[in-house]
């Protein structure tokens, strides 16, 4: 019954399944690039949305330009000048950092990952610093906080709380933005789903099972951020209108 089954599906499951630990490996490499990037961009975001929602002399408008040039131009066009620019100044070449860093597509991939996705985390935690409640800075204005108090412990933990929801958005653009890598040579998801459509001379079976990885990925991550609301943002959600004292209607006039 399953062979009959498997004939009306236009899909080569069984060529799929004989590949499927490189898909594994995709798997691993989409992970470490997309997780690695966003925690480095995230630890880069904290000082420079906290200098971009202080409009710090100095560094605000550096910072600002950062953010419109990472933010304005493509993520493929950043990996290729990383990548394919640099190795073109020979003081880059002769530097100490080509061998173990720059000549390598993982790293460059991982750089400009990094530097896209900071820029976009930047710009989202300075609204939601900027957001943050005035009566929250006004009581720990009132109870003798200095700003650095103020940041650590008011402040940064209220804007992160808020920056869940529209933070998850970035995870997910990032994790689909990475699908960059394999056109630097990397053997990510993608990458490997061309591979196998290449080397079979298959339409579209590397790409349908590539879209499918992707999208558990995107669900687990998905279920996380639900999780992480619940657990953070209990405080914003709206109480049931059971729990709430009832207040007894206006007598309605009987009509005669």
């Amino acid at each position: 019954m399953m062979e009959n089954l498997l004939t009306y599906i236009p899909l080569d499951i069984a060529l799929i399944a004989e590949n499927f630990d490189r898909f594994l490996y995709g798997v691993w490499v989409t992970l470490n690039l997309t997780f690695l990037s966003l925690l480095l961009g995230g630890l880069l975001s904290i000082p420079m949305a906290i200098a971009r929602a202080s409009k710090h002399r100095v560094f605000n408008p550096l910072v600002q330009g950062y953010t419109y040039v990472f933010r304005g131009t493509p993520l493929l066009v950043q990996t290729y000048l990383i990548y394919y620019g640099v190795g073109q100044f020979e003081v880059i070449r002769e530097s100490f950092l080509w061998d173990p860093i720059l000549s390598s597509a993982w790293w460059c991939a991982l750089i400009a990952f990094t530097l896209n996705t900071a820029a976009y985390t930047t710009e989202l935690l300075r609204g939601a610093i900027a957001d943050t409640p005035t009566g929250e800075v006004e009581a720990a204005i009132a109870t003798g906080h200095s700003y650095r108090s103020r940041l650590r412990r008011i402040i940064l933990p209220s804007a992160f709380r808020r920056a869940i929801p529209a933070y998850s958005n970035e995870v997910i653009f990032m994790l689909h933005g990475s699908v960059i890598a394999s056109t630097i040579t990397l053997q990510d998801i993608l990458g490997v789903g061309r591979w196998l459509n290449g080397r079979y001379y298959l339409a579209y079976e590397g790409f349908i099972t590539a879209a499918l990885l992707y999208f558990l990925i995107v669900l687990c991550i998905t279920w996380a951020f639900w999780g992480f609301e619940r657990r953070y943002l209990r405080h914003l959600t709206r109480r049931d209108t059971a729990a709430q004292p009832a207040t007894s209607p206006l007598p309605t006039p009987e009509r005669v």
